[in-house]
């Protein structure tokens, strides 16, 4: 039962999801999904182990209740391309 009460959460956008971010490598990752922010809590420190075991540094975690589209977000590859921020140019057409 609480198995698929977290897929509807999941589904619905309403699950929580344990959010870190790294100063190095300069990453965003999600972890989760999570019935409640308490449990999303409790399993952060198993996370952020595993980040410093890696050698990640300047970890900072938050619980956010959401659905994240990537797992793992790589800052340094660059900026995501996003269309609705090209300014219109204006000029003469070819």
């Amino acid at each position: 039962m609480k198995e698929i009460w977290l897929k509807f959460l999941e589904a619905t956008g309403k699950a929580f999801w344990v959010e870190i971010t790294t100063e190095q490598p300069r990453c965003t990752y999600y972890f989760g999904p999570f019935a409640s922010e308490i449990e999303a809590k409790e399993a952060s420190p198993g996370y952020i182990e595993d980040l410093k075991e890696e050698g990640s540094q300047g970890i900072r975690f938050s619980v956010k209740q959401m659905k994240p589209t990537d797992l793992t977000i790589d800052h340094s590859l660059g900026e995501i391309f996003d269309p609705e921020t090209i300014p219109a140019l204006s000029g003469h057409g070819v």
